[in-house]
């Protein structure tokens, strides 16, 4: 079997599973979100915050909540990083610096999971278990909440509440997250992934030396960090390393767990808003770019350029043997498609344009189909948008499931889709033009400055991948990606949210002969060219400083 049908077959069966499993999660998820029911652990959970689950939140109070369980989050995992020293199950690791320590802790409240410290080489078990771990539940419970207040949005009328956070938190943990994640470990485990607490041992000897490693609850960090599309590995290597993801089959059901929450929840978006039509075409849109993306880096990564590529069957540099380029190509773009930054080859080894895509993936904004909550909540933002442009270019008002597109509304809208360009260009910029952070470059020219572009929009865009030629770890980068990882966060959540609560408050609008049916093809089609245009003209600038220029002169 040649390559380049090994991996059209490993796409077919990702494609395949994730459809069988489609409308049961996303059904599933529908329910959990409307139910009045408490299950007996909620109420104890309830009972020990101090929340009362039943009341109900207009927008400023459900941002209040995101925020203020944000903070103590953060200001949890940093203390617990900078107290390890003195923590049992160090692993005799010190603590983390105060910069990077930051850095992290930013990294995996946002559910970016940006690292730039050797995971096996600085984290001991109770800060991966109790802070790194835990926040990769919480961090993805927290972006389907916020997705879900904007669901209500346009759910419900004449009325400005938009749910219980701490509800809605809890439920996601509990009802979804766990018990998938329970599943999904158990097949790791089956897989190879290990799933220990042992300490550091030697393994053969390497050039006269040993070869030193360390055990882990890896398996359960890797299954969580792929379905709450976080993608913090346990280890440097991250899902290349053999420790998490052993075969081609864990790899690909790795892929599975990334895109299988962000893709269902358009099914839970239609089921709450009563058409499941509306959450078919949120879908289909999501499924051309993610199809198009893969199969334009399954082009660009088999392609022969050479005699070395001739032997090689396509660009092998960088990627493992036993996936190959066909399971690498699938798994870079669902990683950089979605918000989970995972890795199983090295991105900057990608061809030129297999670089630039992986790029321009993150610069979409994460939506097809994006991150557990977050995927869904910028594809309606960029729906609002698209239906804005038809209106203006027929004539009519702009209205989108029964609620009118007003002034407010497009305003919080276009505040959404500016803030995350807004942080990558200009931290890009600050650090090509101060003399010292160009010196972390690993390479010159054009691919030196990807390094640097890639770095702020995985961060900014709560990616967590890297090109991985950057030495990040200087107080420069801990700082300011950690900055452009927490505004990039819960910025934009503080218009989604406002603008779910402008939509709760509106009369719904029954529709007309003229009303834009945006349940059909055409419509798909729209919003497939506003994403593409959108973000072609906000970054071409920068894309053709880096990969393009890379790729061309190639």
């Amino acid at each position: 079997m040649s390559p380049e049908l090994a991996g059209v077959l490993q796409l077919l069966a990702l494609i395949a599973a994730l459809a069988l499993a489609y409308r049961p999660l996303g059904d599933h998820m529908a329910r959990v979100y409307s139910s009045g029911r408490h299950l007996l652990v909620e109420k104890w959970i309830y009972k020990g915050i101090g929340a009362d689950p039943d009341t109900e939140m207009r927008w400023t109070a459900y941002l209040r909540g995101v925020l203020a369980f944000s903070a103590v989050s953060v200001l949890f995992l940093y203390l617990l990083q900078r107290l390890q020293g003195s923590l049992p199950g160090s692993l005799g690791f010190a603590s983390i610096d105060p910069d990077q320590a930051f850095n992290t802790a930013a990294s995996f409240v946002s559910n970016t999971n940006w690292q730039s410290y050797y995971g096996e080489q600085a984290m001991g078990h109770v800060v991966q278990t109790a802070g790194l771990a835990v926040q990769n539940f919480v961090s993805a419970a927290v972006g389907i909440a916020v997705a879900v207040a904007l669901v209500r949005g346009f759910a419900r009328s004449r009325t400005g509440e938009l749910g219980n956070f701490w509800a809605d938190l809890v439920r996601g943990v509990i009802r979804i997250l766990v018990p998938i994640a329970v599943v999904g470990a158990l097949v790791l485990v089956a897989c190879g992934a290990i799933q220990n607490f042992s300490g550091i041992h030697s393994v053969g000897q390497f050039m006269g030396g040993s070869q030193q490693w360390n055990g882990g609850a890896v398996a359960s960090q890797e299954v969580i960090k792929e379905l709450g599309t976080n993608g913090g590995g346990y280890f440097n290597a991250n899902s290349a390393h053999p420790f998490e993801n052993p075969t081609a089959f864990s790899n690909l059901f790795e892929v599975f767990l990334i895109l299988l929450i962000p893709f269902a929840l358009t099914r839970t978006f239609g089921t709450m808003v009563g058409s499941v039509k509306q959450g078919y075409a949120i879908l289909a849109t999501m499924a051309t770019i993610w199809v198009g993306f893969t199969a334009l880096m399954m082009w660009t990564e088999f392609a022969h350029h050479g005699p070395a590529f001739d032997i090689a069957g396509g660009a092998m540099e960088g990627k493992e043997s036993r996936f190959g380029i066909g399971g690498s190509a699938i798994f870079s773009v669902a990683t950089t498609l979605t918000s989970t930054g995972a890795v199983n080859s090295f991105h900057s080894s990608n061809t030129g344009l297999g670089g630039g895509l992986n790029l321009l993936g993150m610069q979409l904004g994460e939506i097809a189909p994006g991150g557990t909550g977050s995927g869904l909540y910028g594809m309606l933002i960029m729906a609002i948008i698209a239906v804005f442009i038809a209106g203006l270019m027929v004539g009519r008002t702009p209205e989108y499931l029964g609620k009118k597109i007003g002034t407010r509304e497009i305003k919080f809208a276009a505040c959404y889709i500016l803030v995350t360009p807004a942080l990558v260009l200009t931290f890009t910029a600050c650090a090509m033009a101060l003399p010292t952070p160009p010196n972390s470059m690993l390479n010159p020219g054009a691919h030196g400055f990807s390094e640097i572009l890639y770095a702020y929009t995985s961060g900014a865009n709560n990616n967590g991948s890297a090109f991985a030629g950057l030495s990040a770890d200087t107080q420069w980068f801990n700082t300011t990606i950690g900055l452009a990882m927490l505004l990039g966060r819960f910025l934009p959540m503080v218009f989604v949210l406002a603008l779910a609560g402008s939509l709760a408050e509106q009369r719904p609008i029954p529709a007309t002969a003229g009303t834009l049916r945006t349940n059909k093809p055409l419509f798909t089609g729209l919003l497939v060219g506003t994403l593409l245009i959108i973000t072609g003209l906000t970054y071409f600038p920068a894309l053709a400083l880096g990969p393009l220029a890379e790729g061309l002169a190639s």
